[in-house]
């Protein structure tokens, strides 16, 4: 290593301590009385009260035995650590996960952390205690339910009973906040992960307590059991995936007790005294500086010390890390001795001065360790921080969090030992991610909250009616006022905040330099992260159901944010110097890294199904479109794992390597060797269909050049851990991760290749888990509404109690102050959250990463077939990213209020609305995804606006595809979309909560189907346009929605038959809550599919009741049919609709009469009144002619009992039964205008019909329906029935009724004898 300020570099093998003869030659250099002083000043011990004269002289010949004496520890100090009085056990305390266990337990390789994996197990210590004063601590990683204390080794537990359950054993319990000895009492306080418990036991007095944080929580328990054959070994019982760690003294202890109490393990005391002095000599070595031509010792600052290469130096450096390099591999020095001296020089200069300070000691200590003392120090160093770091309190400045990540990065801004760290520690030994997480307070108190944001403020959305309007006023006033008060408490708690955050985007950008590689041996650290980085994707992608390997939600969401700030930060950096890279603004992932197999997507789903499916049948237009050849013995190998698949020729003996026989290098196609499969292919970590291309599985030729059969481009076979730096960023004639360029991508990069792969992964994490973090930290908001709506409902009943009703008064009062207090509380926690999750930065970042995968879509889709490589979370994290800006940060920010907001929203509905039905996406739940994602789209008024601003041709694609006939796909969501286009169109259909719900609790109003109406005359008209477009479409449309209606609502009818036999038993039973979400679905099906019938019907008539048309009879009459079963089913007194309805059960709140009515209604209304003179006859003659209908159903809709007689006026509806005149505020007088209008003309027509009605003989009614005349005759076969019957069986089938024959041709039957006419099947 090179020293600074010196032209020669050192090693510690240089500087070993030399031979006597060596030593003469050496001390020449400076002069000996100088020496002299410069040895005694370094060297001198605390005692030492000798005159400068009388001292012994020190030369480098008698160092060694001075430096003994000064090491030389006292006897108490030495005192051996085995066996001492009031102790039993092995002088190193563990975990004992021998026998000291019940249950299913995951203990830490050091025997110090374990995880429960059991209903409720236990586990205790491998030392007890019988006699004086002892003291372990545990941090708490999780706040869950846990017992932790002391027990005898006589206790004996089970997955019920735990620590603190039995006799003998003494336990307390943070998270229901009790202490445990068979019988359980209030005590302490509640703990919070990030805490330490400390666990004391005094055997002389025979008490039990525990302290958290420090602080006591007072004596648990007394009289504890003593005497002969009494000892108590620590020991916790914990439940599932909730995990602790020990310090039983094989650490310093974070908080010391001075009354005599002793950690259970004895500390180093003599190598602690040791490394203390040699600690205080080194400090003198940095502190002072020689002066060999003045011949005197200089004081300097530390900070300004530089090793300049002096041989005194150098020796007497030699000489004490003789002493000091072993002592710093033991984990309690290091925290005790190195730790605390670095944190001090942190604490006490300015960030340059530290920096430069640690820089030499990092340099002084790779210089004179070995490199595996150093590498052991390095480690045992950055676990302590980031123990300290995890589990420090929130203080009001967040001081101790700040020196501790100041300390990490003057640490990680020394290369070396970044590099060792990145390599070997950050992710494979340590859960780095913890130091870019700042924990929530659980206790604001504590955090100096109530200091930060003394008054506090919640929304008030008061308004009782008839108050009046100057108090209303008054109360405005002061609530702005306690607004802004909360708000300026907020920004300096976020500010704060800020500065943590900082410092952790520091560490990242210290992660990703990739200009440290300084032209040595070895990778630049972007690389080595880019590793790491990968791995620790894999592990939360792959391991979701392995708990201790996944990172907690609440660490990735701020892992994601720090990433995003260090990676904009270098792809800006970049764009500076390269002006024709892109800005990170502009940033999106290219198409190529999703098929030229450089980046690992696990087992993660890609847009067209497993990798090895789509590198077979898309094997051409790789070639074609991006010059990548699949190797077909790989081909060969993919499908021999892939069993559903067919298989491939198989290779000859000659072409199938041996085991065993692993090239680093293989020939492309055309080459004499084929392509090995590497080992790592058979994995079990790694997904069997989804591997990396890139090692021997492709061929990959530059793409600025035509593919040429006698070019031969060798690949190297490399995994993620041997990929380098050309393998990532490229060179000349290779183009790295971008290799295999669509034509359709420009020529120039966008930045740095290995930024991409960044970038790529940050998208992988928000889908992972950050997602879901979002919605689930509002939770805070919504406690926050539920509590303001408790307190304003104890204001309403104290404002409207009598003042005589003291009893009520008081406990309202104290329920006020409950309330109030727990707001308090809430309000501050939330202001917390807003800053660390939800603030205008963290929204900013999100909305980045939406418009990233917006445009990475969008580029993708361009490849055309080869879209279907895309891995399907970028699909997810553009919806779900979309959903989080809108739902999750209001009302603090509103995403109206982002930059470029209409046209990312205009982006995101062409995106849904085009690939909603592409066929190229295969998977199921991304089609679902993608299909509820644009029925939420278009419930709100905004959202809705950017689809009618897409392209006019994608709108008519995307009406199109929601016109496609509803069998053979997940039809519900495309009517919901249909419906949600027709909402406040439709008659009686302008209510947002329907009206007998009004009175109920109300729902979030965030919900999509609680939108206020805002229907899309535009994409009507596409579709009036597309149902007239051809004969075929409208007929297949309406048949399939008819099939739909039939099912749903007969579906519908037999379950609420189920539930009211089950209702009208005696004995007490239970209606199962999934078959009333079942029933009430259906109903809801059944009236959205009614109303896109009313829409049809609306927008074009003329499919129904244009005869000329082909099959708009059979339509009409199925359309009756089905619309007079509704009516019957529903209308009929005291059926079975009502009674059902009268049940209100909780599930059924949907069900009503006004629903469903109303879109019936709707349909007849267009059909009756709205038509022509003969359209309208012939609805009315189709309608009548049905033998379900009945006249006193479309009464039933006035609430009249009968039909009244032609010419008579209406009746008063009776109030009891179900009237339109009821809800006049939702439907209008001319719709009931038009009601009336109907029930009048069908009164008369339905009479008109009774008088001219001839008797018709049984045997010539049709043999299916019974209700009309035989019509038409099937051939070959000859059999009959109406022409209604066979042509609404011949849209589905192509069988006879009867013989099952084929139908070739229906001719009418009346002219079968003397016509030809005759209908194609």
């Amino acid at each position: 290593m090179a020293s600074k300020g010196a032209s020669m570099s050192f090693s510690r093998k240089s500087y070993r301590l030399t031979s006597d003869a060596e030593k003469s030659r050496i001390t020449g250099i400076v002069h000996e009385k100088l020496l002299n002083d410069y040895l005694h000043r370094v060297f001198s011990s605390d005692h030492e009260t000798l005159a400068a004269t009388s001292r012994k002289p020190l030369n480098f010949q008698n160092l060694p035995e001075h430096l003994d004496q000064l090491l030389q520890v006292d006897n108490e100090d030495e005192e051996s650590q085995g066996q001492v009085e009031g102790r039993l056990g092995p002088s190193t305390v563990v975990l004992d996960h021998t026998g000291g266990f019940e249950g299913l337990l995951l203990v830490d390789d050091d025997l110090l952390g374990v995880i429960g994996h059991s209903n409720f197990g236990t586990i205790r210590s491998t030392t007890c205690v019988y006699k004086g004063k002892w003291v372990y601590e545990v941090l708490i990683s999780s706040q869950g339910l846990m017992q932790i204390g002391w027990c005898t080794i006589n206790c004996r537990f089970n997955q019920e009973e735990g620590v603190g359950d039995t006799h003998n054993s003494y336990a307390y319990d943070g998270n229901r906040v009790r202490k445990w000895n068979v019988t359980t009492t209030n005590y302490g306080k509640a703990w919070a992960a990030g805490d330490i418990v400390s666990c004391l036991i005094d055997l002389d007095d025979g008490t039990l307590s525990f302290c958290l944080n420090g602080v006591s929580l007072g004596t648990a328990f007394e009289n504890l059991s003593r005497g002969l054959g009494m000892a108590y070994f620590p020991a916790i019982s914990l439940s599932f995936k909730e995990s602790v760690a020990f310090n039983f003294g094989s650490r310093p202890l974070r908080y010391h007790f001075v009354a005599g109490y002793r950690p259970l393990q004895d500390p180093p005391c003599a190598d602690l005294v040791r490394a203390q002095r040699l600690l205080g000599c080194f400090q003198a070595v940095l502190s002072v500086e020689l002066d060999p031509v003045e011949g005197r010792l200089l004081d300097k600052e530390g900070s300004e010390w530089q090793l300049q290469g002096q041989p005194t130096i150098l020796l007497t450096l030699a000489h004490i890390f003789h002493h000091f390099a072993p002592l710093l591999r033991k984990v309690y020095l290091v925290e005790a001795v190195l730790m605390s001296f670095l944190l001090g020089v942190v604490e006490k200069g300015t960030p340059v001065q530290a920096q430069s300070m640690v820089h030499q000691v990092l340099d002084l200590l790779w210089l004179f360790m070995e490199d595996y003392e150093v590498q052991d120090c390095l480690k045992q160093l950055m676990m302590s921080l980031l123990r300290l770091y995890r589990f420090s309190p929130i203080v009001p400045d967040l001081g101790l969090q700040i020196h501790y990540l100041r300390l990490t990065i003057a640490i990680l801004k020394h290369r070396k030992s970044r590099k060792f760290l990145l390599s070997n520690v950050l992710f494979d030994v340590l859960r780095s991610v913890v130091f870019f997480y700042i924990k929530s307070p659980l206790r604001v108190e504590e955090a100096g909250l109530q200091e930060l944001i003394p008054t506090t403020w919640w929304p008030h959305r008061s308004s009782r009616e008839g108050k009046e309007s100057k108090e209303v006023k008054e109360e405005a006033a002061e609530e702005r006022i306690r607004r802004r008060a909360y708000e300026r408490g907020c920004q300096r708690l976020k500010k704060r905040i800020e500065v943590v955050e900082e410092l952790q985007v520091q560490i990242l950008k210290l992660l990703l330099d990739n200009k440290d590689d300084n032209g040595q041996k070895g990778e630049a650290s972007r690389y080595i992260f880019l590793t790491k980085f990968r791995k620790f994707l894999q592990e939360n992608a792959s391991g979701r159901g392995n708990m201790p390997m996944l990172c907690p939600p609440e660490y990735m969401v701020c892992f994601l944010h720090r990433l995003i700030s260090a990676l904009r930060y270098y792809w800006d950096e970049y764009k500076a110097s390269n002006p024709h890279a892109s800005f990170s603004e502009e940033a999106y992932i290219p198409p190529q890294i999703f098929y030229n197999g450089k980046v690992d997507y696990f087992d993660l789903q890609h847009l067209g199904g497993l990798l090895s499916h789509l590198r077979k049948t898309l094997k051409d237009d790789l070639a074609s479109k991006a010059n990548i050849v699949i190797d077909p013995l790989e081909l060969q190998a993919a499908t021999m794992d892939d069993l559903d698949e067919d298989e491939e020729p198989a290779p000859t003996v000659a072409q199938v390597p041996q085991q065993g026989q692993r090239p680093t290098q293989a020939l492309a196609v055309g080459g004499a060797l084929p392509l090995p499969r590497p080992g790592w292919l058979s994995s079990p970590t790694l997904g069997r269909a989804n591997r990396f291309l890139s090692t021997a599985a492709v061929s990959l030729m530059t793409p600025r050049r035509p593919l040429s059969t006698s070019e031969k481009v060798k690949v190297r076979t490399l995994s993620v851990e041997q990929r380098t730096r050309e393998d990532i960023e490229g060179n000349n004639w290779n183009e790295g991760l971008l290799l295999g360029r669509p034509p359709e991508e420009p020529e120039e990069p966008l930045t740095e290749n290995s930024l991409l792969e960044v970038l790529d992964g940050a998208v992988m994490m928000y889908n992972l888990s950050v997602h879901q973090q979002l919605g689930k930290m509002v939770g805070v908001s919504d406690d926050v509404n539920e509590y303001a709506m408790a307190l304003r409902d104890t204001e309403d009943k104290l404002r409207r109690c009598p003042k005589r009703r003291k009893d009520i008064l008081a406990e309202l009062t104290k329920s006020q102050k409950v309330f109030s207090e727990k707001l308090d509380h809430l309000s501050r926690r939330l202001a917390w959250v807003h800053a660390t999750v939800y603030s205008q930065e963290k929204m900013l970042d999100i909305y980045w990463l939406l418009r990233i995968c917006l445009r990475t879509i969008e580029h993708s889709d361009r490849t055309g077939s080869l879209f279907a490589f895309m891995p399907e979370f970028y699909l997810s994290v553009a919806i779900n990213s979309y959903s989080a800006l809108k739902n999750y940060f209001g009302p603090v920010h509103s995403m109206e209020e982002l930059p470029g907001y209409e046209e990312t929203l205009t982006r995101l509905a062409a995106i849904l609305a085009k690939h909603f039905a592409d066929t190229r996406i295969v998977g199921t739940d991304i089609r679902d995804s993608l299909m509820q994602a644009l029925a939420s789209y278009v419930c709100y008024p905004h959202s809705l606006r950017a689809v009618e601003r897409i392209p006019e041709e994608q709108r008519i694609a995307m009406v199109r595809n929601l016109l496609a006939p509803y069998e053979q796909r997940p039809w519900a969501q495309t009517n919901w979309i249909l419906v949600r286009l027709w909402r406040g169109c439709g008659f009686g259909y302008r209510y947002t909560r329907l009206p007998h719900l009004l009175k109920t609790k109300p729902e979030d109003a965030n919900l999509p189907s609680l939108q206020k109406p805002c229907p899309s005359t535009l994409l009507q008209q596409h579709m009036a346009d597309l149902l007239r477009e051809g004969p075929d479409v409208a007929p297949s449309f309406l048949n399939s929605v008819l099939n739909q209606l039939n099912w749903a609502f007969s579906e519908f009818i037999g379950m609420i038959q189920e539930i009211q036999q089950a209702a009208e038993r005696l004995e007490r039973n239970f209606v199962d809550s999934r078959q009333l979400k079942v029933c009430a679905t259906c109903f809801d099906l059944s009236v959205s599919l009614l109303r896109v019938l009313e829409m049809t019907i609306t927008l074009v008539p003329e499919i129904f009741l244009d005869w000329a048309r082909p099959n708009s009879e059979m339509l009409l009459r199925r359309l009756a049919q089905l619309l007079n079963q509704v009516l019957n089913r529903v209308t009929a007194e005291r059926n079975l609709f009502d009674r059902v309805v009268t049940l209100r059960l909780p599930g059924l709140e949907s069900v009503d009469h006004y629903p469903i009515l109303v879109a019936v209604t709707g349909i007849l209304v267009q059909l009756l009144v709205h038509g022509s003179a003969s359209e309208t006859e012939r609805a009315t003659s189709v309608l009548l002619a049905d033998p379900c209908f009945q006249l006193r159903s479309i009464s039933y809709l006035l609430g009249l009992p009968e039909a009244p007689a032609p010419g008579t006026a209406l009746p008063v509806p009776d109030r009891k039964h179900f009237s339109l005149q009821s809800y006049t505020d939702y439907i209008s007088a001319e719709e009931l205008a038009e009601v009336e209008q109907m029930l009048a003309h069908l009164t008369s027509a339905s009479a008109q019909a009774a008088a001219a009605s001839l008797p018709t003989s049984e045997e010539d009614l049709c043999p299916i329906c019974y209700a009309h005349p035989i019509s038409a005759v099937f051939q070959p076969c000859g059999h009959k029935s109406c022409k209604a019957c066979i042509n609404q069986h011949l849209m589905n089938n192509k069988d006879c009724f009867f013989c099952k024959a084929t139908i070739m041709s229906v001719e009418d039957w009346e002219k079968a004898s003397t016509s030809t006419t005759s209908s194609a099947a």
